[in-house]
């Protein structure tokens, strides 16, 4: 089979896009060190969520809520990356409700009525950690004056910023990045408070991929040779961990407890 792999989760600049290309370069050569013959093509901008459900998929990085709603029964989970960034303890990460620095909300209740930027509808950390947050503060399953689905967290900052948006939650592994390799990214913004942690953005392998393949490539992310633990380093990532569906059951019950506050959907 000709296979595919995919790091398409932060992609805030071309520096750091290459460091996972370099990654999964890194991890396919300790494969094929291994036995490993298959061709393999690096695929950028894949349409997401619906790339993971690709019977040739070899590994990538998806996000741990559409894991759960969409894609569990078309990959398995691998490992899952510890940041070292403010907002991650180890394979958990939260986001960072980000308000403008001078736009007069310094807590979370005095959003009330004001418009929110999210990336996605489908995205753990810009919408359902936000849900969560507010739901709590949730008036008759309202809280929020509008939603502006932007697309990405890098466009929700901007929103954020410009005015058409007064308040974002951003996932803090792509606000680290951002801040590192654009300084003046969070200029006039600041971070309000981070949202209840849960983990993070795994490694999935597809469900075609034999089982001795998959526990080589876990041994490969949890115990990494030099070449492999350089680019880490590179990428902010301190190590991996095995995470199964009972730890990212932690996201949905996120989820659960803003239905069960009457807050089933930002807004």
């Amino acid at each position: 089979m000709h296979w595919k792999v995919a790091f398409p989760m932060y992609g805030v600049s071309a520096r750091v896009r290459a460091g996972y290309e370099a990654l999964s370069g890194a991890l396919l050569a300790e494969l094929r060190a291994d036995g490993f013959a298959g061709s393999v093509e690096l695929v950028r901008d894949p349409p997401l969520p619906d790339f993971f459900t690709r019977p040739d998929l070899l590994f990538g990085q998806t996000c741990g809520y559409p894991y759960l709603t969409r894609l569990r029964d078309h990959v398995r989970l691998v490992a899952t990356p510890a940041y070292d960034f403010p907002g991650c303890q180890g394979a958990d990460h939260a986001s960072a409700i980000v308000v403008r620095a001078d736009g007069g909300i310094t807590a979370l209740e005095q959003a009330r009525g004001r418009i929110a930027a999210a990336n996605e509808i489908h995205s753990n950390s810009g919408m359902n950690a936000l849900r969560h947050a507010v739901a709590p503060l949730a008036r008759d399953g309202r809280f929020f004056g509008g939603v502006r689905w932007s697309g990405s967290h890098r466009a929700s900052l901007a929103l954020v910023r410009r005015g058409r948006a007064d308040l974002a939650a951003i996932d803090c592994v792509t606000l680290g990045y951002l801040e590192r390799e654009q300084p003046g990214s969070m200029e006039g913004l600041t971070v309000l408070q981070y949202t209840a942690p849960s983990p993070g953005l795994p490694i999935v392998a597809g469900r075609a991929v034999p089982e001795a393949l998959i526990l080589r490539l876990r041994a490969a992310l949890l115990k990494p040779e030099a070449p492999t633990a350089r680019l880490m380093a590179l990428l902010s990532i301190s190590g991996f961990q095995a995470v199964d569906d009972a730890g990212y059951a932690r996201i949905l019950a996120l989820e659960s407890q803003a239905l069960a506050r009457g807050y089933p959907q930002l807004a």
